[in-house]
């Protein structure tokens, strides 16, 4: 264990398919005791509604970061969203940002839940900074939709970060003009990950903002060989496949890969008629078959093997201009050996300016 908080380095509760969400208390803790500087929360509709586990997240935690990463504007009402934000905001002491994602299309379309659009998100971030800040707005009718009166409490005064997921340029030059935080994909090659940091920062700049500002943060799959290879099948094979059922067209092209790859996978009997997210409920055999359809480099932007290599890894991302990096797919049990040997080797003097908040960029002082 360590006592420097490494607010460069993140986590995800409950990552994959969990047993239950009472998991995220020894997961808080164990994070927190190894110097992990936030914890990330993910939303499935099953057991990880992300509202009630930010508060037990920031129940349990003294210094964690916190971030959902992330809710869907389009599930709750917007005066809801905004106490949801503002309740972990003074829950947390100021650790909380609240972040946000466009979903997976063919699953709102399924549940009849409106889909998200980049116009919704700008007019969001906007209109909640200043529910934030006291503001009391009257004959609202814009992209969210049309309210009355939106208010949470004419005395407040808060500055609570506001983060953004994104994949497509689109989204990107959005959290760049108008977010304070972003979080990229999982299994995003070199080039797109630097592609895609360099997409904010412009946009950030042609906004008017400072850059670094912005906070970007990497997702990366760590998932070190001191696990059971049918556990790292689960979290690299299986992840992987389900990224491919929810949203393939979207990461192939956005990594440039070969559609054809996807069009085979997609027509793989298995593939085609399999009920559900494969990474929860796919046999070993099942996963050992997925290996076979997908390409070694589209698993290959991961942090895999020893622990050494697994830094060696990591300390490549943000080479590419992150400013930290979520280790993704794995506890904080899972990823001690990992992140015990990251510590000695961690860059001196580097990242002491980051703020314990994962969507401010920059630690504030008083």
């Amino acid at each position: 264990m360590t006592t420097t908080r490494m607010n460069e380095l993140g986590f995800y509760t409950l990552a994959g398919a969990p047993d239950s969400p009472r998991d995220l208390i020894d997961e808080v803790h164990r994070g927190e005791a190894l110097g992990l500087g936030s914890v990330f929360i993910s939303e499935r509709f099953n057991i990880k509604e992300a509202c009630t586990l930010s508060g037990a997240v920031g129940a349990v935690s003294t210094e964690l970061g916190i971030a959902t990463a992330a809710t869907n504007h389009t599930t709750r009402h917007p005066i809801v969203t905004a106490a949801y934000a503002t309740t972990m905001h003074r829950l947390t002491g100021g650790r909380f940002a609240l972040g946000f994602g466009r979903g997976i299309g063919p699953l709102f379309d399924a549940y009849g839940i409106p889909k998200v659009t980049t116009a919704q998100l700008e007019d969001l971030a906007g209109l909640l900074r200043r529910l934030f800040h006291g503001q009391v707005e009257f004959g609202y009718d814009g992209p969210l939709g049309s309210y009355p009166v939106l208010a949470l409490d004419t005395s407040f005064d808060e500055d609570i970060p506001l983060l953004l997921t994104a994949f497509g340029p689109n989204t990107l030059r959005l959290a760049g003009r108008a977010f304070d935080a972003v979080v990229l994909h999982t299994f995003f090659t070199d080039e797109t990950t630097a592609r895609c940091v360099e997409t904010v920062r412009r946009a950030a700049e042609e906004a008017g903002r400072d850059p670094a500002s912005v906070r970007v943060w990497s997702v990366f799959a760590t998932v070190g060989d001191h696990l059971p290879e049918e556990l790292r099948l689960r979290k690299t094979v299986g992840r992987m496949a389900t990224y491919l059922q929810g949203y393939g067209d979207l990461l192939v092209e956005t990594n440039r890969w070969d559609p054809e790859v996807l069009t085979r996978f997609r027509a793989d009997p298995m593939v085609a008629s399999f009920p559900g997210a494969i990474d929860q409920s796919a046999t070993p055999e099942q996963l050992e078959h997925l290996a076979t359809l997908l390409p070694a480099d589209w698993l290959a932007p991961a942090a895999t093997g020893s622990p050494d290599r697994c830094v060696d890894a990591v300390l490549g991302q943000f080479e590419l201009g992150v400013d930290g990096v979520i280790l993704h797919g794995a506890t904080p049990a899972e990823l001690a050996p990992i992140v015990e040997a990251y510590v000695p080797r961690r860059p001196a003097g580097r990242f002491e300016h980051l703020a314990a908040n994962p969507g401010q960029a920059t630690a504030t002082t008083s």
